[in-house]
């Protein structure tokens, strides 16, 4: 295995990936944002979206741990939806 970071997933906007990054960093995963074109529309510090997305890396030894740690807050977030009966 290498020292490679690996693309995890890429989200919508910085904010989604911040908070994600957050989350691996609290698990003792490293991680980082991409540097392409994170300037959302209306520039600098906006957190929506944008164009190509962001993109959330991590080392190649950390991929299957850091996408279990994301399962986990996505599945904790689905647990919070109401039920339909």
């Amino acid at each position: 295995m290498t020292n490679a970071w690996h693309v995890l997933v890429t989200y919508a906007s910085g904010f989604e990936a911040d908070l994600a990054i957050a989350r691996l960093e609290s698990a003792e995963i490293p991680a980082m944002r991409d540097s392409n074109d994170t300037v959302g529309i209306f520039g600098p510090g906006f957190q929506g979206a944008t164009a190509r997305g962001v993109s959330v890396l991590v080392p190649e030894a950390f991929v299957d741990e850091a996408r279990m740690v994301l399962a986990d807050v996505a599945i904790a977030d689905d647990e919070l939806e109401p039920s339909d009966g």
